[in-house]
């Protein structure tokens, strides 16, 4: 799912060539290994073949052109990119008005342009995940998050995606991809889980205030629910968000 420079436009014409085996006791630590040849049948089934020791130097070529294909091409980083790596990308939105769409019982099918808070987006390997923040400019590492104040979200800021269109790739150039993925999809339900809105009336009393243009151009921050996270943790993969 990750963006990797691997010399070529087309995914597939890689095919699988060999396979390394791992021995180990109860606790894991690997202590013997065996390379085995991948051979493709006309079914299109790929078979393992027969292995043999793993020769040392073999080995040290194999991860080195592996570490040389899987690091990241060098690139411009736009000022909205908070944080790079091999399994995820994470960068901020400014506060804006943009458009939403709801398609549930208890709002029905609409559409408006509605404002919103300074948001932090997480692609990565293990999930999709947005977060909200107090402050209009770019969050720093002790900026606080708060739980984004949208349905179709779980704890921990994770994006239910359903049937949302998203990239498939993550990296710098697919931002403008998953962000779409994000807010041109239809909010159908809210998740369980913690709160997400601070409204005396509840989520749905929120979004049809926000959607009859209750707040004009200006989210109401107070609406925001604070979670026990900084942007400097959730950068470290602190638990619950990896």
């Amino acid at each position: 799912m990750k963006g990797l420079d691997i010399g070529s436009d087309r995914v597939d014409e890689l095919a699988a060539i060999s396979a390394i085996l791992l021995y180990g006791r109860q606790d894991r630590s690997a202590v013997y290994g065996t390379v085995h040849p991948v051979m493709q049948g006309k079914s299109g089934r790929a078979t393992i073949g027969a292995g043999r020791p793993i020769d040392r130097m073999a080995l040290v070529d194999c991860l080195r052109e592996l570490a040389q294909n899987a690091a990241p091409k060098a690139e411009f980083l736009p000022e909205t990119v908070l944080a790079v790596s091999q399994e995820a990308v994470m960068w901020w939105c400014r506060p804006a008005m943009r458009r939403v769409f709801f398609d549930c019982q208890e709002i029905g099918r609409r559409s408006a342009v509605v404002p919103h808070p300074g948001l932090v987006f997480r692609a990565a390997s293990s999930g999709f995940s947005v977060f909200a923040l107090q402050e209009d400019s770019r969050p720093t590492p002790e900026s606080k998050l708060h739980e984004p104040p949208y349905f179709n979200t779980w704890d921990w800021g994770r994006i239910c995606i359903g049937s949302a269109h998203v990239p498939k790739r993550i990296d710098i150039e697919s931002i403008g991809g998953w962000e779409d993925g994000f807010f041109e999809s239809a909010f159908t339900h809210p998740n369980h889980g913690n709160k997400r809105v601070s409204h005396p009336n509840g989520e749905f009393a929120f979004w049809k205030e926000m959607l009859d243009g209750k707040y004009g151009e200006q989210f109401p921050k107070d609406a925001l629910v604070p979670m026990d996270l900084t942007l400097a943790e959730l950068i470290a993969g602190k638990q619950g968000v990896r």
